[in-house]
């Protein structure tokens, strides 16, 4: 029996991917089940539902967990955040680690603390959506009375337990530029497990620049085409370029950084990168549910300042597959092809460690996982949780809780047996003190 797959996605990238494996797509009329499942969000909602009630099965794996939208949405993310540096302030632990994300608030729940920290100091502000991407709902602000003015029409009285929050950041105005363009990065992450957390992240990439050159002119402050680099949005500007996208892939950046900036300020950048996505991870690490079906595919956003310092924008759970030239299709399936690498093994013999592990306690729903006459208990693929290789293609190992403890204990275990030592040579030369001709005990 081969492996199958099932997706809700008619991209090339996806579906290429895993007919490249010789793998069998899964129908409505197979007899037996999908062993791993490329969801959408709303799939994923519905099986993971109460109401739904779907169990999987030990060798069932879905690229989402169940409640990703912990980091994925905009205003719990920045609360994750905002709860993870108070627990760190609390154990004493380094804060300037910390200090990448912009100050941001929750619309309207912290509209009065937005408005104190608003006119500590003149400055623009950023306003977005929580649950919208392609930079749908974004716009700018620099005075007061324009957030009035659109909270009055956004939030009626009467109304407004129904409306969609917003978050409002301080708008980062000293982006790092190129050519005199704005650009922000998107970097592939691969979460395997939460608790222990592990993570990979992919030397694959892009920048995404702006059409025009960035101002802090007034007059500019709506001009899409100067602040948000989001491709929906940059593809309608007269100068974007369809040959290349607006893109750069991450490795023609870091080159580009380390002739202008220099190769130790460079890796120091990208290092801090990889500690934007440890934090963010660890900040939500506790309320999310850590199924062991599940893996996540990241793309997260991430803009860099003129001092090559990098600052968090957001997490998406569902990042583009759509290819806008021949360089983003090579380049995604490149990574949908690593991910799948990773996050699966195939299994000669049909057998694995994994068979005899409990199901997900959730009761099966034939329509949501396939035919139930289909059922069968041994496992194909073996979790990817279950391993930690440093590298999978593109993918390079970016955190790993269990060899970190381990590392962590081996210290320590280091540090009392050299305190064990050092009491037993005191114990002796106190010993052998008192053992001399005239001594005084």
């Amino acid at each position: 029996m081969g492996v199958r797959w099932r997706t809700d996605f008619d991209k090339f990238v996806v579906k290429s991917s895993f007919e490249r494996r010789g793998w069998e797509r899964w129908a409505p009329d197979c007899e037996e089940d999908w062993d791993i499942y490329w969801a959408n969000i709303t799939t994923v909602k519905q099986i993971f539902s109460p109401e739904t009630a779907v169990r999987l099965e030990p060798y069932q794996i879905i690229n989402h967990f169940p409640n990703h939208y912990e980091i994925t949405r905009k205003d719990l993310m920045v609360k994750n955040v905002k709860r993870y540096l108070k627990q760190v302030r609390k154990d004493g632990g380094d804060l300037d680690a910390l200090d990448f994300v912009p100050t941001t608030f929750i619309l309207p729940q912290d509209y009065s603390l937005f408005v104190e920290e608003f006119r500590k100091a003149s400055s623009t502000w950023i306003m977005k959506p929580t649950s919208k991407a392609q930079g749908k709902g974004i716009f700018l602000i620099n005075k007061l009375s324009q957030v009035k003015k659109w909270a009055a029409g956004q939030w009626p009285s009467a109304v407004r337990p129904q409306m969609e929050n917003y978050v409002v950041s301080k708008y980062i105005d000293d982006p790092l530029l190129v050519g005199g363009k704005k650009f922000d990065l998107r970097v592939y992450v691969v979460v395997l497990s939460y608790r222990p957390l592990k993570a990979y992240m992919s030397r694959e990439g892009f920048a995404r620049f702006c059409n025009i050159k960035y101002t802090r002119e007034l007059g500019e402050m709506d001009n899409q085409f100067v602040h948000l680099t989001n491709v929906a949005i940059q593809k309608h500007g007269d100068e974007y370029n369809a040959r290349h996208g607006n893109k750069w892939p991450l490795s023609n950046l870091r080159l580009y950084l380390e002739a202008i900036r220099g190769v130790e300020a460079t890796n120091t950048l990208f290092q801090g990168i990889k500690s934007v996505v440890i934090n963010s991870l660890k900040a939500c690490q506790n309320v999310m549910i850590n199924d062991r079906h599940c893996f996540e595919l990241y793309g997260y956003d991430i803009i860099i300042d003129q001092a090559l310092k990098p600052w968090l924008i957001e997490v998406n759970a569902s990042p583009s597959l759509s290819a806008t030239t021949k360089s983003d299709r090579l380049m995604k399936c490149k990574v949908i092809h690593d991910t799948l690498q990773l996050v699966t093994t195939l299994d000669r013999n049909s057998m694995s460690a994994s068979a005899s592990a409990e199901p997900s306690p959730r009761p099966q729903s034939a329509s949501a996982a396939g035919p139930a006459s289909g059922r069968r208990t041994e496992s194909k693929l073996e979790p990817a949780a279950e391993r930690s290789p440093q590298t999978v293609g593109s993918l390079e190992l970016l955190y790993d809780e269990t060899a970190e403890l381990e590392q962590w204990r081996a210290r320590r275990d280091a540090l009392l047996a050299s305190e064990s030592q050092k009491r037993s040579r005191r114990r002796t030369m106190i010993d052998s003190h008192a053992t001399r001709p005239g001594s005084a005990f």
